[in-house]
């Protein structure tokens, strides 16, 4: 019985030891994701440094529960109309809905909706989109967090690790301009609803080809007859089989995809949760390219930390 105690003693020690090596700094964390808060400002016109500031403060660095298992980087309840997975975690009350999403992606997309959805925060799109101490303190204004100190934690991380050279990148106050006032790309393209907010639906240009956002109640039926486009483009340009519904928060590409991405884009890192399909739509690529470039066939997946090629044909013994 002795030693059986010491044995237990001793695996949760090194369980313990292990837990805590693999958990990542704010550092890495910031490294992981500021390409993902970028490309988040540049859609929806939130500074990439709040989007990074929250996404470190409310994950604790990804390393929560709710980040690790539900992939929920922000928090987000599961609301009345959130018809998505959901995971369950104590917070401001016992055993609280929260929302799960397939991969980080998701998460981060899913929150820049929820600000623009929400007439609550619309105030914020008024600030210069440089304004980081605006943004901090008029999310907690509006009640986003209950802790009364969130701007003040925001702005430190902000500071403490130079998240405003992020907000250099692109040109935000342009994206959040278009939110309030969108226009169809294109005639034969009629707005339609994007979020409670606007009202509109905007077309956004995603590695170099036009996208939009699936939101609740869209279907292709819906999507192919408001965009003008023929029945079968939307499930042949996305990699989609027919029949198969859109799901909130997915992009869908409105023109061909490429074969491969650009220079800029050689490798991908496949992590926990991603599909080819995935991967794919990321980079505006064409699925069955991909899968050759690859030497994989329809239905292989990637491992976590695998190499995808997405210029260049993978080594025979790589």
């Amino acid at each position: 019985m002795l030693k059986y105690t010491l044995f237990v003693i001793v695996l949760f020690a090194f369980s313990s030891t292990f837990a805590q090596r693999i958990q990542i700094s704010r550092e890495e964390y910031i490294q992981k994701y500021y390409k993902l808060a970028i490309s988040e400002m540049e859609r929806s016109g939130i500074p990439a440094s709040i989007i990074l500031a929250q996404g470190c403060w409310e994950s604790q660095n990804g390393n929560s529960v709710l980040a690790t298992e539900g992939n929920n980087h922000f928090g987000i309840k599961c609301k009345a109309d959130w018809t998505g997975k959901k995971i369950y975690h104590d917070d401001d009350a016992k055993h609280e809905c929260f929302r799960k999403y397939a991969h980080a992606e998701a998460s981060y997309m899913d929150h820049s909706n929820f600000l623009m959805a929400s007439s609550r925060y619309s105030f914020l799109f008024q600030l210069d989109p440089k304004d980081y101490s605006g943004w901090a303190y008029g999310l907690k204004k509006a009640g986003y967090a209950t802790d009364p100190i969130y701007a003040e934690r925001l702005i430190k991380i902000i500071e403490d690790f130079k998240l405003s050279v992020y907000d250099e990148y692109g040109d935000n106050r342009q994206m959040a301009a278009i939110k309030q006032e969108p226009v169809p790309i294109q005639p034969k393209i009629s707005p339609s609803t994007l979020s409670k907010s606007n009202g509109k639906r905007k077309i956004e240009m995603r590695n170099g080809l036009r996208t939009i956002v699936v939101v609740e109640g869209d279907t292709y039926q819906s999507l192919t007859k408001e965009l003008g486009l023929k029945d079968w483009q939307l499930y042949t340009y996305n990699d989609f089989a027919k029949g198969r519904q859109p799901r909130p928060n997915e992009i869908l590409y409105l023109s061909s995809k490429y074969k491969k991405a650009n220079k800029n884009h050689k490798q991908h890192v496949a992590e926990e949760g991603d599909t080819m399909h995935y991967i794919a739509q990321r980079y505006a690529l064409k699925l069955k390219p991909l899968l050759r470039r690859n030497r994989m066939k329809l239905g292989d997946e990637p491992a976590a930390g695998q190499i995808m090629y997405l210029r260049n044909k993978r080594p025979k013994n790589g």
